[in-house]
């Protein structure tokens, strides 16, 4: 590893850290340049809030590489509820459900309802199927969300959730629509350049698998919308694994699924469900917390394993 004088560990070195480091870096964003440390937990320091993603919890899902995701999605809220200080709010990234039926729907309801926490949702494409499937979803987790795009303020940091599910492009790359980007632009339209932006949606916004649909075909013009933004995190699930990126302003992180792995770009002739040795499942999911502080960092995130 490498040390700037400045800027403690050089940020590319930080991001092969975090590859062997595993749950226990947390590591903060100020201004688009990371920091690391090893600490246990991401909880907002006094001043700040820290808030809980969730990602592909597959609702319905009941096959080899998970028999019974319902079980590691009440896991992973067992994990929220255990969480040191309570969290101001949840992110789902997607994949709430596994098919996209009604009674996948109501069940995930009911689960996600267990965590006592006011829960803010992006669709994936297994939520969306149709026009159909997209009215279900709207009517449970997206009312007032219009197209289902949205966004909201708080505690100082304006977030957006996007749609990159509708409308699937070559080999299943994300697409957000002329119509979103519209609405992008407008929302940005007058924030200050100095307001930390968090942006959560399913697919990556960053091309990390183009034959396997891991990327957004359009992601370059929201990117450019936000680049004059000192400070932008980018959420997403879709991959069912921890990637890392930051380019320029813009830190992107992928998150793990609470049904099961993926396995890595390259490894496998096709993206899909990962069979690992039942004892090992729950090493493979997880749960994010992330932790806002306005001085002098901004965002400290920290993914655990069910395990």
């Amino acid at each position: 590893m490498t040390r700037d004088a400045d800027d403690g560990f050089e940020r590319r070195q930080i991001l092969k850290c975090m590859l062997w480091a595993g749950t226990g870096v947390v590591w903060t964003v100020a201004g688009g340049v990371p920091a690391s440390r090893l600490l246990g937990s991401a909880k907002a320091a006094e001043g700040g809030f820290s808030f809980v993603q969730l990602s592909d919890s597959h609702i319905g899902f009941a096959k080899a590489a998970n028999p019974d995701a319902r079980a590691t999605f009440d896991a992973a809220i067992d994990k929220v509820l255990a969480m040191p200080g309570k969290p101001a709010f949840v992110l789902h990234t997607g994949d709430v459900t596994h098919t996209a039926k009604p009674a996948e729907f109501d069940d995930a309801l009911g689960m996600i309802e267990r965590a006592r926490l006011d829960v803010h949702y992006a669709p994936g494409e297994h939520d969306i199927t149709d026009a159909r499937s997209r009215d279900a979803w709207l009517a449970r987790f997206g009312k007032g969300a219009g197209g289902g795009w949205y966004a909201f303020d708080h505690g100082g940091v304006h977030f957006v959730s996007l749609v990159n599910v509708v409308d699937l492009k070559t080999n299943g790359l994300g697409s957000l629509g002329a119509e979103q980007i519209a609405w992008l632009d407008d929302d940005l339209r007058g924030k200050s350049a100095s307001t930390p932006i968090v942006v959560f949606c399913h697919i990556p916004l960053w091309m990390i698998a183009p034959d396997w649909g891991w990327g957004t075909a359009d992601s370059a013009l929201a990117l450019g919308l936000l680049s004059r933004f000192g400070s932008v995190t980018v959420l997403n699930g879709h991959i069912h694994q921890l990637m890392q990126k930051v380019e320029g302003n813009v830190t992107f992180h992928t998150a793990r699924s609470s049904a099961f792995p993926q396995p890595a770009p390259g490894t496998a002739p096709s993206p899909g469900p990962k069979v690992v040795p039942a004892g090992e499942l729950r090493k493979w999911l997880g749960v994010r917390e992330v932790a806002y502080v306005p001085t002098p960092t901004n965002l400290a995130v920290t993914d655990s394993d069910l395990a």
